[in-house]
């Protein structure tokens, strides 16, 4: 049977960054430091492949510290965690290694800073997102507020309009981002911002990248996870910029392929914590379908690498 032609693009930059292939890494040598099993606090990143290969390894994945035995090493996720976190392991005496992207760990230490500064914290993030729980857990409560639209904002009761700073989550779309960061400025014009966006390298690389493919595509295919916040906002990227469907697939055999009949170009991405391993997969699903014709659409490149930390142990 003849296979109808298809145009794929490739978005590039996609896939793993930098912190997410630093967490991943310090998970495998944990495992060979110390032998199974590790434990580690909240997945490691966002994506059921990578948390399933280091879970047939000897990691054991748990949302709490409570469920960590005191004498087995415990990771802290790429996320980060609220201060009261390594406080409890210290105080139980664990060995523990902190995998917090150095980018969230940047907004953590902009956020006490600002504090340090006698200022009030609003925070734009998703609710009961694990790095939204984390940035505000780093100071006492009532210190962070939380927004997520430009209507949370007409809604906040702050202690002081002239005594603000704002901080964001890294994993947000850009333009959402700034259409509520811009409400902030309106209605609080003393308000502080980061001295360089808190939204990652990565985040708006792969967010470009789509906004490049989206006007040439009749559909548009998202590799990662239903819980990863830098996936979703690619969907909803393309969408804006024009694509008329976007599909977000964990695994090639999640493809709708009904919603693609039709299609005679898709644009293929994937969020920062898929690893290249799911495209190659999709990749090879459409092969098997269409008359291929693949093209590179690149945006950006991108050389960024995150020294692995060093061990932290508890004093005796």
């Amino acid at each position: 049977m003849t296979r109808p032609p298809l145009t794929l693009y490739l978005a590039a930059p996609r896939g793993f960054c930098a912190g997410v292939d630093r967490a991943i890494k310090i998970v495998e040598m944990a495992l060979g430091k110390w032998g199974a099993p590790v434990y580690v606090r909240h997945e490691i990143v966002h994506n059921k492949y990578v948390v399933d290969d280091l879970r047939a390894k000897g990691a054991v994945f748990v949302e709490d510290l409570s469920d960590c035995p005191d004498d087995r090493p415990v990771i802290f996720s790429a996320h980060g965690v609220p201060k009261a976190v390594p406080a409890e392991a210290q105080r139980r005496e664990m060995i523990y290694v902190d995998a917090t992207c150095p980018l969230v760990s940047k907004v953590h230490i902009e956020a006490e800073r600002h504090h340090q500064d006698g200022l009030q914290i609003i925070m734009i993030g998703h609710a009961g997102h694990p790095e939204t729980v984390g940035t505000m857990g780093q100071l006492p409560e009532g210190e962070v507020l939380l927004v997520e639209t430009v209507d949370d904002v007409d809604r906040l009761e702050v202690r002081a309009p002239e005594k603000l700073a704002f901080v964001t989550q890294t994993t947000l779309s850009v333009d959402d981002t700034a259409e509520v960061v811009a409400a902030l400025q309106a209605r609080f014009p003393a308000i502080r911002g980061p001295h360089k966006e808190d939204i990652c390298y990565a985040t708006t690389n792969r967010q470009e990248a789509v906004k490049a493919m989206a006007a040439k595509v009749d559909a548009m295919l998202v590799v990662g996870a239903p819980n990863s916040s830098n996936s979703r906002r690619l969907v909803e990227v393309g969408a804006k910029a024009g694509c008329g469907y976007s599909q977000l697939v964990q695994r090639a055999e999640d493809i709708d392929w009904r919603a693609l009949e039709g299609a005679r170009s898709i644009g293929l991405t994937a969020g920062a914590s898929a690893p290249e391993v799911l495209v190659d997969e999709v990749v090879t699903a459409l092969e098997a379908r269409y008359d291929l014709t693949v093209e590179t659409v690149e945006t950006a490149q991108e050389n960024v690498e995150f020294k692995v930390p060093r061990v932290m142990r508890a004093p005796a």
